[in-house]
């Protein structure tokens, strides 16, 4: 191959990245590099000059009594919470309703796959409605069917309005709603998994759960990686749930919420600027980190 051949061929394997490198620059790094620098602003609304400020915003944010300081802290306190519960059963239960489907009859599969990832196209503002009709303390369906096995005493119980329940409900709230994504990633993953190491492991007699645990489980690490990852990243970016459904106050005040506040309210762009980049270098930190730790090596 001549050099001419091989520089047409470079460029034409660059001409197919070019839309995602131009999307990535207009929608995510140009993004943060100007959030960056307005972060380093006094940047209100309603003033026609945006002194630079340096690091001020930053180190507001880190003193205690400031009004950044508190809503930044008790939204992490908030977002940490709901990464922790939730998490895990995005993960587990998206594995584990793909082993089932996978189980089922050939016929099936496509019908259930449908029914399990319906809920995610549905938006957060109908999710939500739906939700709070569920768990809502006087007329909620919940409430009516538990008062409806006998318990005439029953006081109804404030599922969004009081811990735990508020996050029981936002979590599985959650959990109808995009589960249905981590599933159908473990499903595609499953079905890499060849056919001839479950069938080797049958004739050396291993049972089910040998054959999940020496043979699944490992073939779709990567794959539980990045499911664990992402699933994590888009736990930290939570904001319809609780903005839509709970009434618990600071308890379920997540970081979004809190910058929000900041900059639309507050007016203080350039403080909301800061507390995003720290929530984004959080993310990053501990996306690092869970890599590490599950990318070891045995």
């Amino acid at each position: 191959m001549d050099s001419s051949t091989n520089w047409k061929s470079k460029l034409t394997s660059s001409l197919f990245i070019l839309p995602y490198l131009l999307a990535f620059l207009a929608f995510t790094l140009i993004p943060i590099i100007y959030g960056f620098i307005i972060s380093l602003k006094q940047y209100n609304l309603l003033d026609e000059v945006h002194p630079y400020v340096g690091f001020a915003n930053y180190k507001s944010i880190f003193t205690a009594g400031t009004q950044e300081h508190d809503l930044f802290f008790i939204g992490m306190k908030a977002t940490l919470k709901f990464v922790v519960f939730s998490v895990p059963f995005l993960v587990l239960v998206g594995l584990g309703f793909a082993l089932l489907l996978n189980a089922l009859p050939e016929k099936l599969r496509s019908l259930f796959r449908s029914v399990y990832f319906i809920p995610f196209s549905v938006s957060a503002t109908v999710m939500a409605v739906i939700w709070k009709r569920v768990f809502d303390v006087t007329g909620g369906l919940l409430n009516h069917i538990i008062a409806q096995f006998g318990y005439r005493e029953f006081n109804p119980i404030p599922w969004l309005l009081d811990t735990p329940y508020v996050w029981i409900a936002l979590v599985v709230s959650t959990l109808w709603w995009t589960i249905g994504f981590n599933m159908i990633i473990f499903v595609n993953a499953l079905n890499s998994v060849p056919e001839d190491l479950y069938e080797a492991a049958s004739l050396d007699g291993a049972n089910g759960w040998d054959r999940l645990k020496s043979i699944t489980l490992p073939s779709i690490k990567p794959v539980m990686i990045f499911v664990l990852i992402t699933t994590t990243i888009a736990s930290y970016n939570v904001y319809a749930q609780p903005n839509l459904m709970s009434n618990a106050g600071d308890e379920t005040k997540v970081l979004l919420m809190g910058i929000l506040q900041t900059a639309y309210l507050g007016r203080e762009i350039g403080s909301a600027s800061a507390m995003a980049i720290l929530m984004g270098l959080t993310i990053m930190i501990v996306s690092i980190i869970q890599f590490k730790v599950t990318n070891r090596k045995e």
